[in-house]
């Protein structure tokens, strides 16, 4: 079943690079009393999740802090060490994006958005999408029909929808 507006976060444990190596984030610790907007995307690296999705959080951070939001992250199936060098890569890391490790796609299919696309590689990834959670309740969600899209999950749409 996939997530819907109204429904509490899962609990999940994801990964980030630190100073000494991965290190585990406890999804509901970084929700709790908190304002996030979550974007989900298939792959690092990947043509539209580098070339549109990341970059429409980058060009929108500012926008989305003065509505209110407290922290943007950004979720893929990969593990924390290859989700590191890619924030550093695009710039998210340096905008304030929190760059988070699936890696075993635990979280995404918790929410019900995972994809497989054998033929390019993608198995168990993440459908492209972005949401909002208040306090870990889902306030907006918007999924792309087609995970080489990237339009209603851009950064600028979810500034449109708060």
């Amino acid at each position: 079943m996939t997530i819907s507006i109204g429904d509490k976060l899962p609990d999940a444990t994801l990964l980030q690079m630190g100073a000494n190596g991965p290190e585990a984030v406890e999804l509901g610790t970084k929700t709790k009393g908190r304002k996030v907007v979550i974007f989900g995307l298939p792959g690092a690296y990947t043509g539209v999740c580098s070339t549109a999705h990341v970059p429409s959080f980058i060009r929108t951070k500012n926008a989305l802090s003065a509505k209110g939001v407290d922290e943007v992250i950004c979720i893929s199936v990969n593990d924390p060490f290859v989700m590191g060098a890619w924030g550093e890569a695009t710039g998210a890391t340096a905008a304030g994006i929190a760059m988070l490790g699936d890696a075993e796609s635990t979280l995404t299919k918790a929410l019900g958005l995972e994809f497989s696309a054998p033929p390019a590689g993608l198995i168990d990834r993440s459908k492209r999408y972005a949401l909002v959670a208040e306090d870990g309740v889902v306030t907006v969600l918007q999924v792309e029909d087609n995970a080489g899209e990237c339009n209603i999950s851009a950064g600028e749409s979810v500034v449109d929808a708060l």
